[in-house]
């Protein structure tokens, strides 16, 4: 009986790409599983045939023969064929879905890693520290020295986890892989090997310091290097100053988050910083000079134009906060806040009231919005 074209029963056309194949395959295993087909006998031969079919196509150099030759070129007059070659269709059904299962979930699932067996070192966690400065050490840029509790390599056996130096052995129950298959049903699964929790060996004489683990708990005190001009949410990475790595695996990193903390003067935005200034009535109607203060610490004297008004701001140019990758340095902008006085003397109402008296057009802005409201009312009359 003539066999089956391998893209018929893939359901796929003929030309089709790698990744058509193996779509149209997935699609038929999900089709044949036995759960779906309680009631056909024929699910695993199909199965088989599917799996022949894909072994064949999914392979570039077979695929190209087959294209060419078809059948024939799996056959005695092409070459012979192999003990258990995929188109003969006779392997055994539980290896041959075995090997597909690796094949379309090794990414997931861990996969063979190319049947070696698993390194017993692993990398160890990243750590986060949060730190607080103040604006000032922002603006200035800082060195300090924090404490870290982390894990760090055993000086009693070097990070190996075995007492005296000693190699581990090979876990007779993954055979050094890491992983255990068990079968349920046409489906192989793996998982994680109970008895070396994945790594692949077994410590028979674990160090009595660390248990085996090659690290320990300990504080360590570090010292790191603040910019001027970071800004809260800014990470400082420091490499391989996380926890050490299990049984000598690399260290993981240590990430610094940094918090500025809010200043009682200055407001930060970006580059730039802002400065709300109060100044008497006085200062604001006849204007003057007043000195403000400076992120670094320093005064700069500033002129009050005569009649300023609360809100009116000022920028000292490259007074503000420096850039932290470079570029120019932010300014500072000043905000008068013009202050009602309060707590007045009898004489220091005598002569408000008098002035009051004496008031012609001093309050342009007054004068204006009531002009409007008079204008507002009229209309509503009318």
């Amino acid at each position: 009986m003539s066999k089956r074209d391998f893209y018929e029963t893939l359901g796929v056309a003929k030309g089709a790409s790698a990744d058509e194949i193996k779509k149209g395959f997935r699609t038929k295993a999900k089709e044949l599983h036995p759960d779906s087909n309680p009631d056909n006998p024929n699910a695993e031969s199909e199965f088989k045939e599917a799996n022949a079919a894909y072994e064949v196509l999914k392979d570039a150099e077979k695929k190209a023969a087959y294209d060419r030759y078809g059948h024939a070129a799996f056959e005695g007059g092409m070459g012979g064929a192999r003990q258990g070659h995929p188109g003969q269709g006779n392997g055994d059904f539980a290896s041959a879905f075995s090997d597909v299962f690796d094949d379309l979930f090794g990414d997931f699932m861990g996969g063979r890693g190319g049947g070696g067996p698993r390194t017993r070192a692993q990398r160890g966690s990243d750590l986060r520290y949060s730190m607080r400065v103040n604006l000032e050490d922002a603006y200035t840029g800082l060195q300090k020295t924090i404490t870290v509790p982390t894990s760090v390599g055993c000086d009693k056996c070097s990070g190996t986890g075995s007492e005296s130096g000693v190699e581990p052995v090979a876990c007779p129950t993954c055979s050094g892989m890491g992983k255990v298959r068990a079968q349920q049903g046409f489906f192989t699964v793996e998982r994680t090997c109970p008895t070396c929790s994945g790594t692949g060996q077994l410590i028979k004489n674990p160090c009595t310091e660390c248990s085996g683990a090659g690290r320990t708990e300990k504080n360590r005190s570090l010292s790191v290097n603040i910019p001027a001009g970071v800004e809260t949410g800014n990470r400082i990475r420091l490499s391989g100053e996380g926890e050490a790595g299990l049984r000598g695996g690399p260290a993981g990193d240590l990430y610094i988050f940094i918090e500025v903390e809010n200043h009682t003067i200055f407001e930060r935005d970006g580059v730039n910083l802002q400065c709300r200034i109060p100044v008497s009535m006085v200062s604001a109607s006849l204007g003057g000079d007043i000195e403000v203060p400076t992120i670094d610490g320093g005064r700069s004297r500033v002129k009050i134009p005569s009649g300023s008004q609360s809100g009116r701001q000022m920028r000292l140019r490259g007074k503000g906060m420096p850039a932290l990758r470079g570029g120019p340095t932010g300014d500072m902008f000043i905000e008068l806040a013009v202050e009602t006085p309060v707590n007045l003397t009898s004489r220091q109402k005598e002569l408000l009231r008098e002035f009051g008296g004496i008031e012609a057009d001093n309050s342009p802005e007054e004068s204006s919005f009531f002009s409007k409201v008079k204008t507002f009312w009229d209309g509503m009359k009318s």
